[in-house]
């Protein structure tokens, strides 16, 4: 793949971003900067500032005379974020359902839509991404450019581990009922309803990360 000299070293990154979110540079790997250089087709200038860029997001570590590594979030890290997420996305649901015009409220009704079709045939990968699209949204509609960019920070980081909670026994249609809880209060224009049970709905993501947690230590232990 060649990418143009335009800001190379942001879409170098940009492509390493989603090789990471996408598993394809698994948590604790290796960044072979040769072969990283020789795959993509460029020098390593532009491979190392993109190295800086996802270290500074989180995504990598960086050890000195080693070099880079992908991120792995651990159980501590987990605890960290998820109480101020919970925080900081309850806020934005509470703005949200002050700010919605009728119009925003039915492109959210269409995504909910998506999300419970998903649901119903089991099409995690989906339903992660219409459940991220819609996370998304109410974050636009808070319209509090404070809140979107810390937010953003911090989903980056827990991008790496979010989705395995989707697969916790009863998680995908508990997920399902907290959405609609949140779309609930935002039609009913109820502030701290929707700031409450947004978040029920992160709280909870974190409980279903630990019980995912818990299965693979029992798996590894038999």
């Amino acid at each position: 793949m060649r990418l143009v000299q335009n800001s190379l070293h942001h879409e170098v990154a940009a492509t390493l971003r989603e090789e990471i979110f996408g598993g394809v540079l698994a948590p604790g790997a290796f960044i072979d900067e040769a072969a990283v250089c020789d795959r993509l087709q460029i020098s390593r200038t532009p491979l190392r500032e993109a190295l800086k860029v996802l270290t500074a997001e989180g995504l990598l570590r960086h050890e000195p005379r080693r070099g880079c590594f992908v991120a792995e979030v651990t159980q501590r890290d987990l605890d960290e974020i998820f109480p101020v997420i919970a925080l900081l996305e309850g806020r934005c649901a509470w703005e949200a359902a002050r700010n919605a015009s009728d119009a925003d409220l039915d492109a959210l009704e269409a995504l909910h839509d998506r999300l419970a079709k998903h649901a119903r045939a089991r099409r995690i990968n989906d339903y992660y991404a219409t459940n991220f699209a819609i996370h998304e949204a109410i974050i636009m509609l808070a319209d509090n450019r404070w809140l979107t960019q810390v937010i953003g920070d911090l989903r980056k980081i827990l991008k790496l581990a979010r989705q395995q909670q989707l697969h916790a026994p009863g998680r995908l249609d508990q997920s399902l009922s907290e959405h609609l809880a949140v779309f609930a209060a935002l039609k009913a224009r109820d502030s701290d309803g929707a700031e409450a049970a947004m978040r029920t709905h992160l709280n909870r993501q974190r409980e279903a990360l630990r019980a995912v947690a818990l299965q693979q230590k029992a798996k590894l232990i038999t």
